[in-house]
């Protein structure tokens, strides 16, 4: 895992794109003076500038109101139901879960923010150290691993280099994004190792980019790319260099450094690199006592009854959330003396499947909730789990998915039950879309790709619960408001005021 000491000033001035409002933040590196880090080929110092883009690229992706809480409440995965006096939050989640967002909500917002401020340091390193070629060709990748978020989430996005200048950048149409990032891998990947480093790129993730965007290529472009992403899956798969995990939740554990199933992570760290904060996300204030937490949870994200369901009974992946009675870590019953007289279950913390209303009186206790990750006894509300951005267990569907799409759905099933034997439950006899984006529910569950795995289905506009049939032009999320009030040559997605 990336660790930072920090003791000696070096200011590094962020590129904010209609948001600059906020002061630079400086990050503070032991012993390295500018001069020392500009265009420096020693390997520590060149750690020293990874580390500083890595550390903006860990942000707020595992953290409320960014860009995993809109894939995650954008689809039937999870909801945040408005309980009474809790989570009504202007009704932004309400909307979110119906897909009737809008361009003023903060969540939209935020996430643009995250993505272009990671842009602006990536550029910024690239501006100062033009001549250490590895270390460019690596965060030109990064950069390109961002625009994979940004192109997903809002579509028709600017691309900004480190070599402009134009404080207004225009938006870029979805496709001539789509044709950016692939440049940016192709032309870039044979300049990083081939050394299994899980917490910054190499070929092996950076492939895994490229799968990615050629999975999805349709959506973004209107023209299919399964050939194309089945290359990259097969280099990954052949590569020998990762394996699954015998216990699925090895992934996820606090000291999940050694994952031989993970191959990019955002290493988390309660003391170094915050922003993880799932526990208190989704935990009901009672949790705490389950887990010793040192703060009280939040009481918000909750698993949708159908979404659960869909697991086996038998299925070891349903441990993924916590469910039924709860008890402090003594064994004792947790009670919630505030329980609402309606609830069924009495002041008894029971975390039951179904969710008896969206708003705007959902039960406390009503709805399953997020246990995918390991929560340590005693844990601070920043959580040590590495985050896994790509991992072999996701691979080895994609490449179901790619022979599925060419017609070898017999091939396909190989792959499928690899991971379903991983997860104890029997072989599947044959496969049809909607069993396939079934199963990738269940395996990458919580890990930020059901919004575009439904998207790429044809499922995101059905109705679900609590949720009308929504309009394909939701598909995309709206440019933020209060950055097209700073940028008037941004042009808001199709079907937004």
């Amino acid at each position: 895992m990336i660790r930072y000491t920090k003791t000696t000033i070096l200011a590094v001035a962020l590129l904010f794109v209609a948001a600059a409002c906020e002061e630079p933040v400086q990050e503070i590196f032991d012993g390295v003076t500018p001069e020392e880090l500009a265009n420096s080929t020693e390997p520590a110092l060149i750690d020293v500038l990874k580390a500083s883009a890595y550390q903006r690229i860990i942000g707020t992706w595992g953290g409320h109101n960014s860009l995993w809480s809109m894939h995650e409440v954008a689809s039937d995965e999870m909801a945040i139901a408005h309980k009474g006096a809790d989570w009504e939050d202007g009704g932004q989640w309400l909307r979110m879960h119906r897909h009737q967002y809008n361009a003023n909500e903060q969540s939209v917002n935020n996430a643009w923010a995250y993505c272009y401020t990671a842009i602006g340091d990536v550029n910024l390193l690239i501006q100062q150290n033009p001549n250490v070629t590895a270390l460019v060709a690596e965060l030109r990748i990064l950069r390109a691993l961002v625009y994979l978020w940004l192109i997903d989430a809002y579509g028709n996005v600017p691309i900004v280099l480190e070599t402009d200048t134009d404080p207004t950048p225009p938006t870029r149409t979805r496709a001539d994004v789509f044709t950016f990032i692939e440049n940016s891998v192709l032309d870039n990947i044979s300049e990083l190792s081939t050394d299994n480093t899980k917490t910054t790129l190499n070929q092996w993730s950076a492939r895994a980019i490229l799968a990615k965007l050629y999975l999805n290529a349709e959506v973004y472009t209107g023209s299919a790319r399964w050939a194309d992403a089945e290359t990259q899956i097969d280099l990954i798969i052949n590569g020998g260099v990762f394996s699954l995990e015998n216990n699925f939740f090895s992934n996820f554990v606090t000291n999940n450094e050694n994952s031989s199933e993970n191959i990019l992570t955002l290493p988390y760290d309660e003391n170094n690199a915050g922003g993880f904060n799932i526990a208190q996300m989704t935990g009901h204030y009672q949790t705490q006592a389950t887990f010793d937490l040192q703060d009280s949870p939040w009481n918000g994200y909750a698993s949708l009854e159908e979404f659960y369901n869909a697991y086996e009974a038998t299925d070891a992946r349903r441990n993924s959330f916590l469910a039924g009675p709860q008890f402090a870590l003594d064994g004792s019953p947790l009670t919630d003396d505030n329980a609402e007289p309606a609830d069924p279950d009495g002041p008894g913390l029971n975390f039951t499947p179904e969710i008896n209303e969206l708003a705007p009186n959902s039960l406390r206790q009503a709805g399953v909730r997020v246990a995918k990750f390991e929560y340590r006894v005693g844990a601070t509300p920043n959580l040590s789990n590495d985050f896994p951005i790509f991992r072999y267990g996701d691979i080895l569907l994609m490449k179901a998915e790619v022979m599925h799409r060419q017609g070898n759905s017999a091939g396909a099933l190989t792959y499928v039950n690899q991971i379903r034997s991983r997860a104890g439950i029997a072989d599947l006899a044959m496969l049809t879309d909607d069993i396939l984006l079934a199963e990738r529910g269940r395996e990458m569950f919580a890990e930020g790709y059901r919004r575009s795995d439904l998207i790429r289905f044809g499922k995101y506009n059905d109705a679900w619960w609590e949720k009308d049939a929504s309009n394909p032009s939701v598909n995309i999320f709206p440019i933020p408001q209060i950055q097209r009030d700073a940028n008037p040559d941004l042009q808001q997605n199709p079907g937004y005021n």
